[in-house]
């Protein structure tokens, strides 16, 4: 045991007295073991449970397999690894096991760290399950639950007919876009569009564990699935959104009733892609909290596929929130644990996930000043990821939402070179990438900015103010989304902080920047 792992035991320990002396229920010394441990120790809410009951590894799957033979089924393969690697947070437990560690622990899902039901439809708080010898068996769990998981629905309205309330919100949306045609500029997700999003999310959280539909069903789906990640790189993102979480909440139904494995497991992939999908869209949106849910659900529906490269492609999407929402070393440490779950499979996560190091690694370089040994780093990084990307399957290679294109490819190492200071091969990387892209206007955009920002670090400020206002005048305004104009704003800050504010242009390209659509849904035509 390493001198960590020991204070973390001791501590747990210390709690554990205390809170058996003052008769609490092992629950909510589990509780208490969180908030003494977590934060130091990174010590996850399944291992406070066995902390709590002051047992090892071994004697939970003892009583697991207990339960096991007691239900009539064979003996489990769950051992002391796969257990300790679902208390470190590398893997999670699929619903069965779930199951019996609820059991074993008589708490549910949620406390133990997991969102959702249990598969078995009913508590675990009863007495007579197989413990560790609680001797408050007869108390209530007090464990916390969170607040959203407390919400009832509103009397008279059951959860089908809010699902189709939901699905109606959307569809007014995905109407009210096509009526105004490319005329009305809308980009932003008003409070009723937000509610919408988040009541299929969770639905889908609900259901995912839960578990009829016909192949046929599931091949239109699944081609509609690529059809989304096809448009979106040149959809309007707020009509995507609506497409995309329409058809999530079919895949969400589907999934509400229990299907042959085969096709669970397809439903599950859909779930992943589609929720992953649209945690990129609100990403581009600008809403990186709602992001970041769709990615954890993304996770959830892709560990219950066992394909490790689905696995990878929601976490290295997901690294894209930090990225750009201000915390590289999050996104750098996101990044690393995509790579290791793609292990040795050639998938679009292996080329990424080191694309995301790279421009994680370059933006600590701006931050802290030790641009040297990062450059290096950044490099390799760029490197291996080149190297992945020669062993994708070419279908991968086309595919910009679900696989990784070499005009992303491109475009990003051009993004790292930018941040590093390095123009010259900057530019050259850049009008490679700006000449493979046609109709794609959102990295296009981004591209444009970059070479604008390479003129600026060369000492040719107007110029970069000139190369600004072309990108902006090139894209209409329902593509100048959160993301594009945040990187416009960037090199508005930069111009200024390098040569003031007299800089021939710049009140205009700052003019340019301001005039976005500030419209919410309520301000569409027909929307009153």
């Amino acid at each position: 045991m390493s001198g960590r792992q020991h204070k973390e035991t001791e501590t747990a320990r210390r709690v554990r007295a205390r809170g058996l002396a003052a008769g609490r229920s092992l629950a909510s010394i589990a509780e208490e073991i969180f908030e003494a441990c977590s934060v130091q120790f990174g010590t996850s809410r399944i291992k406070c449970h066995r902390l709590s009951h002051g047992i090892a590894l071994a004697d939970v799957i003892e009583q697991v397999r207990a339960l096991f033979e007691r239900d009539g089924k064979n003996p489990p393969g769950i051992g002391e690894t796969l257990l300790s690697a679902y208390e470190s947070g590398l893997k999670r437990p699929g619903p069965e096991y779930l199951h019996y560690l609820c059991t074993v622990y008589r708490v549910e899902p949620v406390a133990l760290g997991y969102e959702g039901p249990c598969i078995c439809g009913h508590g675990h708080r009863m007495p007579g399950v197989v413990r560790g010898g609680d001797p408050q068996e007869a108390r209530p769990d007090v464990s916390p639950v969170p607040r959203e998981l407390l919400l009832q629905p509103e009397s008279g309205v059951t959860a089908q007919g809010r699902g189709e309330e939901d699905e109606n919100v959307l569809r007014r949306t995905l109407l009210q876009l096509l009526a105004g045609g490319a005329a009305v500029p809308v980009t932003g997700l008003d409070a009723q569009v937000l509610a919408a999003t988040e009541n299929i999310r969770r639905k889908m959280d609900d259901v995912m564990v839960s578990a009829t539909v016909s192949p046929a069903m599931l091949d239109q789906w699944e081609e509609a699935t690529i059809g989304f990640g096809r448009q979106y790189m040149n959809t309007p993102p707020l009509r995507l959104l609506c497409d995309v979480l329409l058809e999530f909440s079919a895949v969400r139904t589907a999934l509400e009733r229990r299907q042959p494995v085969d096709l669970q497991e397809r439903l599950c992939r859909m779930a992943a892609q589609l929720s992953g999908l649209t945690g990129m869209i609100l990403i581009d949106l600008g809403d990186h909290r709602l992001a970041r849910t769709f990615f954890r659900t993304g996770r959830t529906a892709a560990d219950e596929t066992g394909d490790r490269a689905l696995r990878a492609w929601v976490t290295a999407r997901e690294s894209l929130v930090p990225l750009y929402y201000g915390d590289p070393r999050e996104a750098l440490t996101l990044a690393k644990k995509s790579r290791d779950l793609a292990g040795q499979t050639p998938c679009a996560a292996k080329t990424m996930a080191p694309v995301v190091e790279a421009r994680a690694l370059a933006m600590l370089a701006g931050a802290t000043g030790q641009k040297k040994d990062v450059v290096e780093q950044a490099k390799r990084a760029l490197s291996r990821a080149r190297a992945a990307f020669a062993q994708m399957v070419p279908s991968e290679q086309e595919d910009a939402a679900f696989g990784y294109t070499e005009r992303q490819l491109y475009f990003y190492q051009g993004d790292v070179l930018v941040k590093l200071g390095e123009t010259l091969e900057a530019d050259v990387v850049l009008e490679q990438a700006l000449g493979q892209y046609a109709g794609e206007p959102l990295d296009q955009t981004l591209i444009r900015v970059d070479l604008a920002m390479c003129r600026l670090l060369e000492g040719d400020p107007e110029e970069a103010v000139k190369q600004g206002l072309d990108a902006l005048h090139r894209i209409e305004q329902i593509h100048r989304t959160e993301l594009v104009m945040g990187r416009v704003n960037d090199l508005i800050k930069a111009i200024v902080a390098k040569n003031g504010e007299n800089v021939p242009g710049l009140a205009e390209l700052r003019s340019e920047a301001l005039n976005r659509a500030q419209l919410s849904v309520g301000d569409l035509p027909g929307a009153k």
